[in-house]
């Protein structure tokens, strides 16, 4: 899968309070990439990858999706390409603190109805080194460790694509390591591609391409 963002601008509220967080961004990301989106708070790097993962329509320009726009698409559409194509991962874990980290992981796959899904959360706890603690709850792990279990949720369905905001952001720097290095690996042994937003211009550096973003332009 690829996406492309052609000439793409974002503004929030109107008139005089109307604010341009992203500006004329042409861009493209697809299976196998790595790429790190950098910049300081407020730059518009988050609105680029809300935009990448078509959580969000652009004000101006076209998103393109394997060549079709999104704008033709219905938000069923839109609902099973996010499903189905792409994985996020937040600063925030976002994990059920009343389920295990299977469950966690095999929720969003239970309610879009997807067959097998206790065997891919399974293997996706497996692949991100959670495979011993399928019956854990957030509180029994690292922050690590959940941060690792939010990733396997994200690659529980076989994404081409996983946009990562701030991944390591709330981790101490050794945890923040393990968990690129792992990203990296998934990156380079799996083709997935990788999409991470960072303001750490030593996390960004590790992409194989870096996109600095300033005042909501491409720099």
């Amino acid at each position: 899968m690829k996406i492309d963002l052609v000439n793409v601008s974002k503004a929030y509220g109107q008139g005089d309070a109307q604010f341009w967080a992203l500006k004329g961004a042409t861009v493209s990301a697809t299976e196998g990439d790595f790429i790190s989106i950098v910049g300081p708070s407020g730059s518009g790097k988050s609105t680029m990858l809300h935009i990448f993962g078509c959580l969000d329509k652009p004000t101006e320009g076209e998103v393109r999706v394997d060549d079709q726009l999104i704008s033709t698409f219905s938000d069923r559409q839109m609902s099973r390409i996010r499903r189905d194509h792409i994985g996020f991962v937040f600063q925030q874990y976002f994990l059920n603190a009343s389920m295990t980290t299977l469950q966690n992981v095999l929720l969003p796959m239970q309610l879009a109805g997807v067959s097998d899904g206790k065997k891919k959360a399974a293997a996706a706890l497996e692949i991100v080194g959670l495979g011993s603690k399928l019956r854990s709850y957030p509180s029994q792990l690292s922050g690590g460790e959940q941060q690792r279990c939010a990733i396997a949720r994200a690659l529980a369905n076989s994404p081409s694509i996983v946009l990562a905001d701030e991944p390591t952001g709330s981790l101490d720097t050794k945890t923040g390591k393990n968990v690129l290095d792992m990203l990296m690996t998934l990156n380079s042994e799996k083709n997935l591609g990788v999409v991470i937003v960072t303001h750490d211009e030593a996390v960004a550096a590790k992409a194989k391409n870096m996109i600095h973003v300033l005042d909501g332009r491409i720099s």
